[in-house]
This record gives C-alpha cells, structure tokens and sequence, in this order.
C-alpha cells in the first residue's frame, strides 16, 4: 500500500443525499465497531411531481428553489444543519451507464482513447464536450475483448443540481447514479460467496439491473419501458445471462447469482425471485439491510429509500 495514500485520495463525507423524481433523503453513516454501519442520521422528504422530472437531454429541475427548499428541510430534519460536504446520488434517467466493449487491441493510447471517444458518443447518443464521463477499465469478456464501463452525465444537467447545492452554500465532492451507490451494498455480506450478484434497481422510468463477479461488473442493463412490460424485460435479461453468460463458461462451472437486491417500487420482491426460479432453476431471497451489514433503527426508514445515498457515505471508509 502506497504510504502516502490517505494524503493523496480525497476524503469522502460520511454524509450523502439521494434524489429522486418524487423524493430527495439524506443521510449520515456510522462505523460500527465490529463491522459494517449503521443509520446515524436520515430524513426523506416528498417532492411534488412538477420540481424534478429526470431526464438524460431535456432540463431537470423543473423548480430550483422548491428543491433547494426541500434539501434543506430533509438536511435539518436529520439534524445535519452544519453539513456543508455532501456526496449526491442523481436520479437514474438523468444518467447513462453503458459496458463499452473493443473489438481489437488499439495501436495506441491515442487510438485507445480516439475509439472510446467515439464508442461513448454513440452509446450516449451526444457529443463528447458536452458529457461528464467517469470510466473504468474492466476484465476482458468471454471473447477476449477489452472492456470499459463509462458513466456519463450531461454537462447542463450536472450543472442544474450543483447549482442548487451552490445556493444552500453545500459542496459536493462525488455525484453519481443512484445504481452506483445501491451496488456498493453487493460488495458486502458475501465474504464467503464465490458466485455472482445482482442488482435490480427500479425507478419510475423503468430499471437497471447490475451482474456482478468478484466484485466488479460483468453485465449493465438500463431498461426504459411502461411499468407493465417490467417484468417482460426482467425475464429476457434473466435468459440472456443463462444463455449467453453462464454458458460461455466452457471448462468450467457455472457460478450463477448467489445474491440479489430488489430496490425500488416497481418489483415485487417475492416476484423477481420466482422469476428467478423459473429462467435459472434455483431459489433466492432478496438481501435485506442486515444481510448487507447496515443497521436501520427499527420502524423508520426502509432500506429501499436510502440504500442509494447511503452507498456512496460508506465510501468515507473505503
């Protein structure tokens, strides 16, 4: 370990808000003594259906002052008036994950960097300027290809939210998708698991669905469609990982998902796992909270409302 890396890497707040279209929740984590957090501090708030309405190319805050009104309600709420370093979850239509995949080994940095330029903008469906991206280089599929995951944002609607948090005075250090902070949680209780898991993050425009393997991901999947064809695109994605994922395993044992997380309203839990019994022929329960080594006080918030910004808190401890 580098000995001058609590030095050089940004220190995270333990603080973090998650917004969505018709809520915006706070939150400030705790480290346990033995292991994983718990809940120190959290509020929810409601927000009316004109202030945020999410969107990858059209304007998002409908209502700056409202929201920026209703943040501060939740942030006094929670008793985390003095909190000035925030750590943001955005809503999932106001971003775009996509698995950006090499069909040969480029000659040079600047050919590398020249074809994922141009593999972004058509997965983005936008100019490269005028896009946030985060990038992370992954292991090579099944095939051999290079793979990248890319993270984006559009630059005007970055702007929007830090607008917002620039007039209560408030900094934001890391600004993700929601899915990002929720996936946080498969990293934990599952020690002992040597098979995959999954996310299945739901939201009002549809779902995203993370495969993870040893701890990074192996498929990304952002679905948008109307709330009766859910589970119609959960079932074909669940048949694309056992046709064309677990099979590619030649030589060697399929692992198959051992831990699943249903977030969000528009799945029924119980649901997704006879789903799941039905295309992979085994049975699995949800995680909860406690599954996942974080403590909610009991008859409070549901883990579902502030899984997402409670992610990206935990990562003051990373």
């Amino acid at each position: 370990m580098n000995p001058l890396s609590k030095l050089i890497a940004p220190k995270l707040p333990a603080a973090a808000i998650g917004l969505e279209s018709k809520s915006a929740s706070v939150v400030h984590l705790e480290r346990r003594r033995r292991e994983g957090f718990s809940l120190r501090r959290a509020a929810t708030v409601a927000l009316s259906e004109s202030v945020l309405v999410p969107g990858f190319d059209e304007i998002n805050i409908a209502d700056p002052q409202e929201l920026a009104h209703a943040l501060e309600e939740a942030v006094i709420g929670a008793g985390l008036g003095r909190q000035r370093k925030w750590s943001m979850t955005l809503p999932e239509a106001a971003t775009r994950t996509v698995m950006l995949h090499l069909e040969s080994a480029p000659g040079s940095r600047a050919e590398l960097e020249e074809v994922l330029r141009w593999k972004t903008e058509r997965n983005f469906g936008a100019p490269f300027e005028e896009l946030r991206v985060s990038r992370e280089k992954l292991s090579a599929d099944a095939q051999g290809r290079e793979r990248y995951l890319a993270v984006g944002v559009r630059e005007s609607v970055l702007a929007e939210y830090e607008s917002v948090f620039a007039t209560l005075g408030w900094r934001a250090g890391l600004i993700l998708p929601r899915h990002v902070g929720e996936s946080r949680w498969l990293l934990n209780g599952g020690a002992q698991a040597t098979g995959d898991a999954m996310l299945v993050s739901s939201h009002r425009e549809g779902f995203t669905v993370i495969l993870m393997r040893a701890s990074k991901p192996l498929v990304v999947r952002s679905v948008l469609c109307e709330a009766e064809d859910r589970d119609d695109e959960l079932y074909r994605l669940l048949l694309f990982y056992r046709d064309r994922v677990t099979s590619a395993e030649e030589g060697m044992e399929a692992r198959g998902i051992e831990r699943l997380m249903v977030l969000g309203e528009g799945f029924d839990k119980n649901h997704v796992s006879q789903l799941i019994k039905e295309t992979l022929g085994y049975e699995l329960r949800p995680m909860t909270a406690a599954d996942v080594g974080l403590q909610l006080p009991p008859g409070e918030l549901a883990f579902d409302e502030i899984a997402a910004p409670a992610g990206l808190a935990s990562l003051a401890w990373r």
